[in-house]
């Protein structure tokens, strides 16, 4: 373990470019066809599984506390239920040939079996050495699966425990600034780095009036103006919360050293230009509109 101090949101940094790999998964067809052979037909339903899975055959009520900005109503559409399509475990090794198949096809072969795939997920692991499991349930249920031998499988799966390490820190930052589910995703999108509207709604399953409300209520707090755009005191809180999350994602980042995490964010990067230019993400996911 290093003591070299790191520069400033370099922890930050690191998981932005590690994050979006893991979500790639959602946005694959890769995913409608592994789920679509288990059974399933909804694709609300796969995605939920997917990322629930590992918390085992859990409710809607577990899912609304751990994801956070779920509308429950939409959870309860589909959970239990799903459940009885494929059980948990099936849900899991589906979406491992999920991944597999979505990062060969976006990072192609020679990416997938390159030495910088393998130095990639040796540094990820070393990370997550340093994660905690109290108080971070999405995280801690994902520590308890097996890693995967292939090194962009066990990339993927490092970048997931680390994306849920931090999901689990940032719930906690939200309740202490105050921020509902709704009212979190609003403001999020407002700066600009969030998913559009529509697809909030369409993938939380709120509607445009939870939406307007929630606006409503930010307006009345001083935290968006008449536009819908932050004020210097929704930027400020908004930076706020990113520094709480910061903090309680400290550990994984410190543990692998300045070193480690420039070169750990360098090739994240490297990998999520190579799938984005791929077209792993529709290209009106991020923004205001």
């Amino acid at each position: 373990m290093t003591t070299t101090a790191l520069p400033p949101r370099a922890g930050r940094r690191c998981h932005n470019a590690l994050n979006p790999l893991h979500s790639t998964l959602y946005f694959s067809p890769d995913l409608d066809r592994e789920f679509g052979a288990l059974g399933f037909t909804d694709q609300s339903a796969m995605r939920l599984a997917a990322r629930s899975a590992a918390l085992g055959a859990v409710g809607a009520g577990t899912v609304a506390a751990t994801f956070y900005n779920y509308n429950h109503e939409l959870l309860s559409r589909h959970l239990p239920a799903v459940w009885d399509i494929a059980s948990p475990a099936d849900v899991l090794a589906a979406r491992l040939r999920t991944v597999d198949a979505t990062l060969r096809r976006l990072l192609g072969e020679d990416t997938v079996s390159s030495p910088e795939m393998a130095e990639a997920a040796m540094l990820a692991l070393r990370a997550t050495e340093a994660c905690t499991r109290h108080a971070r349930p999405l995280y801690s249920a994902h520590a308890d699966l097996p890693v995967p031998e292939a090194p962009h499988l066990a990339y993927w799966y490092a970048a997931t425990l680390l994306r849920e390490h931090r999901g689990d820190g940032h719930l906690a930052a939200l309740l202490t600034v105050g921020l509902d589910p709704v009212e979190a995703l609003v403001s999020h999108t407002a700066t600009g780095k969030g998913m559009a509207p529509r697809w909030v709604l369409g993938s939380r399953g709120w509607k445009r009036a939870d939406w307007e409300a929630a606006t409503e209520r930010l307006r009345g707090r001083g935290l968006l103006d008449a536009e819908g755009e932050l004020t210097e005191a929704g930027t400020a809180l908004r930076d706020e919360l990113e520094e709480r999350t910061d903090l309680l994602d400290s550990a994984p980042y410190e543990h692998l050293g300045a070193t480690g995490v420039e070169r750990l964010t360098e090739l994240g990067r490297g990998f999520l230009v190579t799938a984005a230019v791929a077209g792993a993400f529709p290209a009106d996911l991020v923004g205001k509109g």
